[in-house]
């Protein structure tokens, strides 16, 4: 199955309080997972730099990719950047 990373950058107006974030954070995942329920979360990270969160995700449809980063740029105030991603055995072996 195609693995796929979200990269999500958290808009500052998206919550008041950090500990808000959480609350936010729920929401979003428990929408995602309803509505896409062929993407399959592996790995969710947080990360110091040009992005807040990164998602590693797997899913036979990539239209269903871009279903869930639309609804994590709505309901969590994010921009996001998805990028297709091979496993590294699989893409040394493809060349």
């Amino acid at each position: 199955m195609p693995t796929f990373v979200i990269l999500s950058r958290i808009s500052p107006e998206a919550f008041d309080d950090p500990k808000d974030f959480k609350d936010l954070a729920k929401a979003v995942s428990e929408k995602t997972k309803q509505q896409c329920p062929g993407v399959i979360w592996k790995d969710s990270l947080a990360t110091l730099g040009r992005f807040d969160v990164v998602d590693i995700v797997e899913a036979a449809d990539p239209k269903e990719v871009e279903k869930a980063a639309m609804l994590i740029r709505a309901y969590g105030h994010a921009s996001t950047e998805t990028l297709v991603a091979t496993p590294w055995k699989e893409f040394l072996a493809a060349l």
